[in-house]
């Protein structure tokens, strides 16, 4: 008769099916790294740097509402008392509206308990130190070419015409142009506003100012 093959220990399969959820409720680093990748629409991993929402490096452990820098948060969420652990992280990506009720936070949550597990590991990982995220952040305005430097602005009807540094007119029909602000260490020189696309449906471009009062006295009425 041939022998039978070793069976495996009930205490051997439990330890199994313990470390296999146990891996699940963690969270995988890689999944997580390309769930953050929709994160990164909004925040940055970059210490300080903060978009429409504030960094998440060293996010872990961090209480609610105290990014460093970041003055955009609601009277909810600095109110809350919360601290980023585990638990709170699992049920703010769930919904935040429910966690805190009058938050800011223009984000509806994800119903996927696994994607929110890799999601949570991974910003405990990133705070740690253990994964090193590339800085996806704004794009350094103070180092664009000549093409990008706006050197004049024209209002005339309903369009803007735009003049560049080398020497380019570009013209816009008022609507499909933003003006905005960047005040930030990556945002433009005094006085040198920069112009950058944003893509071919309603806005076409806009127009970055290092600060809010430049935009009256760079642009002036004039037909040609």
């Amino acid at each position: 008769m041939l022998p039978q093959p070793a069976r495996p220990g009930i205490a051997a399969v439990l330890a199994a099916l313990v470390f296999s959820t146990q891996a699940r409720a963690d969270g995988d680093l890689v999944r997580g790294a390309q769930a953050a990748r929709a994160c990164m629409t909004c925040h940055s991993f970059a210490p300080g740097r903060h978009m429409t929402g504030p960094s998440l490096a060293s996010v872990w452990g961090r209480k609610a509402g105290t990014a460093d820098g970041f003055v955009r948060y609601s009277d909810a969420l600095k109110r809350s008392r919360l601290v980023w652990d585990k638990r709170n992280l699992d049920a703010w990506l769930k919904n935040p509206a429910a966690l805190v009720p009058g938050n800011a936070m223009g984000f509806p949550g994800i119903a996927d308990a696994r994607i929110r597990a890799d999601l949570v590991a991974y910003l405990e990982a990133v705070s740690a130190g253990r994964v090193t995220v590339p800085d996806r952040g704004l794009p350094n305005l103070k180092a664009v070419d000549a093409a990008s430097r706006v050197t004049a602005i024209h209002y005339c009807g309903d369009a803007y015409r735009l003049t560049t540094a080398d020497q380019k007119t570009h013209t816009f029909w008022e609507f499909n142009l933003r003006f905005k602000t960047d005040g930030s260490g990556s945002g433009p020189l005094a006085g040198k506003p920069v112009l950058i696309g944003t893509g071919m449906q309603g806005d076409r471009a806009a127009v970055v100012f290092a600060r809010p009062e430049e935009i009256s006295t760079l642009i002036h009425r004039e037909c040609p």
